[in-house]
């Protein structure tokens, strides 16, 4: 499991020329879902970035979780985020999820966040989304469920 984490002032996504979801202060996260991805490393990916302290707390440094700073999230699904680019110049997408099984845990992740922040937004699941960001920082991380 990838999550693309930005740490943003605002942001929103927009399907079919309406606003579907939208926050302020908090985490933008873009969400790919792997073949071998489960509930389990779900769970941990979730508790990594809720754990996260990467706000600024009154000394400039960051020591802040989204949950100190009454942080919103806006949860997007992006397959894209297993592109292979190896070979050739066309990517390859053959280790994301399966679309039925990705749908499923990209559920769960966001049920999951849902029991620990207030404000969770988020696009659609497999809908082409405009996606509009106020990167703070700009501040971004990446975390892979292979890495934790």
């Amino acid at each position: 499991m990838r999550f693309v984490i930005q740490v943003v002032s605002h942001a929103d996504v927009v399907i079919e020329g309406q606003v579907h979801g939208q926050i302020g202060r908090g985490f933008m996260v873009l969400i790919g879902v792997g073949q071998e991805d489960n509930e389990a490393i779900a769970d941990k990916m979730v508790q990594k970035m809720l754990g996260l302290r990467i706000f600024p707390d009154e000394n400039g440094k960051t020591n802040l979780s989204l949950k100190d700073v009454g942080g919103e999230l806006l949860l997007v699904s992006q397959f894209t985020l297993y592109a292979d680019c190896k070979k050739g110049n066309r990517p390859s997408f053959t280790k994301a999820g399966a679309p039925d099984d990705a749908k499923c845990l990209y559920e769960y992740v966001v049920d999951r966040c849902r029991e620990s922040v207030e404000k969770v937004d988020t696009g659609e699941f497999g809908a082409d989304m405009k996606v509009s960001l106020t990167n703070e920082g700009p501040f971004t991380i990446i975390l892979d469920s292979d890495f934790l």
